[in-house]
């Protein structure tokens, strides 16, 4: 019987310790800027295209099996936030010193829409659109290249003003901020 249990532990441990080997498939990814002395920070899970390239954004693509299509929740897995310590101007919404989730209405590709929602701590698809704090264009374009990794980044354009910017795909999508 000892050596039964003794095999089995092992067994479970030799497991857990495989499993904690394997590359996750949408990894934690942070993005933090200091613009006009104060910091953003973008914190997401960063899926991947994995062979996909032409079938994530479309209407019968990936995103689209997503409950609140066409609403994203900008990433994978937990949702995707926003935490700044002053308050900013993104786009047209005010955004009051704090953390928030993004997601992105992506049903017009040639003009997706960033919402700003008070709503925060929940799983990434709990989208509830009586939560959001605002609205606002974002520009898209086209990458260079194919990003197969879904990336955020927060641009300081000097005098208190930056750039939220998200690529992934075939899609690069920004909005300007200011730190009031």
């Amino acid at each position: 019987m000892k050596l039964f249990v003794c095999c089995t532990g092992f067994l479970l441990a030799a497991t857990a310790l495989i499993a904690q080997q394997r590359p996750v498939a949408s990894p934690p990814e942070t993005a933090s800027a200091t613009i006009g002395g104060k910091t953003i920070t973008i914190k997401y899970n960063s899926p991947r295209v994995k062979g996909r390239e032409g079938h994530i954004f479309t209407s019968d693509g990936l995103i689209s099996h997503d409950p609140h299509y066409p609403v994203w929740r900008a990433g994978a897995n937990a949702a995707t936030t926003l935490t700044t310590d002053a308050n900013l101007k993104i786009g047209g919404v005010d955004v009051p010193a704090g953390t928030y989730t993004l997601f992105v209405d992506i049903s017009n590709p040639a003009s997706w829409t960033l919402m700003v929602s008070k709503a925060t701590g929940e799983w990434g698809l709990a989208y509830d659109a009586s939560k959001d704090l605002g609205k606002t264009p974002m520009t898209t374009s086209k990458p260079a290249a194919m990003a197969e990794e879904l990336k955020y980044t927060l641009t300081d354009d000097g005098g208190g003003k930056g750039t939220l910017t998200l690529t992934w795909e075939d899609v690069t999508a920004s909005v300007a901020f200011s730190v009031q």
